[in-house]
């Protein structure tokens, strides 16, 4: 039956060389089904052409490759591309791509659904159904690495973990994508080009930390006041912005990384200038830089975006403390593929 076999990329090369040679084969073999499944990506064994047709059937018989299907592709008048990724078992997540005219960025999802509860996120509303295994991640991005050359002409350049679900919540997978996207055996980018993006977990962080990742880390922080927080971000009672504080200064003392915090100001929430004084005084900790984000309504009308005067006076005054800002435009609102809208219209 199909659904008894394993699927083979959640085999080490290591594993793939035993099969062989348990199976009479040469080891070598398994290198060259390693170097099939992840340098070249390949979805059907038949494809494997330097391999027997004998080789091909035994491996057919024993292993399944579950690899995602773009089910569906919205293209913005912006250029941003939206897919719907359906995934073996049937369930569907999206990832973006995000070009601008010198590089091309891959927003993709980590898990189907969130464990999160982030009260202006679309995806959020979705329970977490289940996480990404690590080659589902990897199949996003050879998926929009495909994309960025068909429609813009150039390879991509830059991937971050901001789509669905809440990353360090399926840490093993994401850190196991990466590893399989960084190394010269699968898409060879730099770590430098990869960034993490958390809604804040402090023990994740610290292990992070612990694990001396070379990619990037980014914190959707929206307010440095406690309570305000946990009316944004519910889950965040549980994580307070105490030890949230002590974890980012944990991770800067082993990486000597700034963090990049994630910012969206909103009407009537935190737009005063309590508001702004508690994150001038929270991005004093550790080096870092704030990204100001537009926010993209999810129909319910709860949250509106805060008007020009109270995003500029973040800007002016983060500015005259030293602290690097950058206002953030959504790409890709006209079909719900900017920051926050995954999923609303599943």
């Amino acid at each position: 039956m199909k659904e008894k076999k394993k699927d083979i990329r959640a085999l080490s090369k290591e594993q793939l060389r035993e099969f062989f040679v348990s199976n009479g084969d040469k080891a070598f073999r398994g290198n060259q089904v390693y170097e099939w499944l992840w340098s070249k990506a390949c979805h059907s064994f038949d494809d494997m052409t330097n391999l027997s047709k004998a080789t091909r059937e035994m491996l057919e018989a024993n292993f399944v490759i579950n690899h995602i299907k773009v089910d569906q592709m919205q293209k913005s008048s912006d250029g941003t591309i939206k897919n719907a990724v359906k995934l073996h078992d049937d369930l569907t997540v999206e990832s973006v791509l995000i070009p601008t005219y010198s590089r091309t960025t891959a927003c993709v999802s980590s898990q189907v659904g969130c464990s999160l509860d982030c009260q202006f996120c679309a995806t959020a509303q979705l329970k977490r159904m289940r996480n990404l295994n690590a080659d589902e991640i990897y199949d996003q991005v050879v998926a929009i690495d495909q994309e960025s050359r068909t429609y813009h002409n150039m390879p991509l350049s830059n991937i971050v973990y901001m789509g669905m679900g809440e990353p360090l919540m399926n840490y093993n997978n994401v850190l196991a994508s990466i590893e399989k996207i960084t190394s010269p055996e699968g898409l060879g980018m730099s770590p430098k080009r990869i960034t993490v993006s958390t809604s804040g977990v402090p023990k994740m962080i610290k292990r992070l930390a612990d694990d001396e990742v070379k990619f990037n880390l980014a914190l959707s922080l929206h307010s440095a006041i406690q309570e305000v927080r946990e009316q944004i971000m519910p889950f965040s009672k549980n994580f307070p912005l105490t030890d949230l504080r002590e974890a980012l200064e944990y991770w800067y003392s082993k990486t000597k990384r700034r963090v990049t915090y994630e910012y969206i100001v909103w009407e009537g929430i935190n737009d005063r200038q309590q508001d702004i004084d508690a994150l001038i005084q929270f991005c004093k900790y550790i080096p870092c830089k704030v990204n100001i984000i537009e926010y993209n309504p999810i129909d319910d009308g709860k949250f509106q975006q805060g008007n020009d005067q109270a995003i500029a006076s973040y800007m002016t005054q983060l500015e005259a403390n030293g602290i690097v800002v950058t206002l953030r435009h959504s790409r890709g609102k006209d079909i719900d593929a900017a920051c926050g809208q995954l999923a609303n219209k599943l």
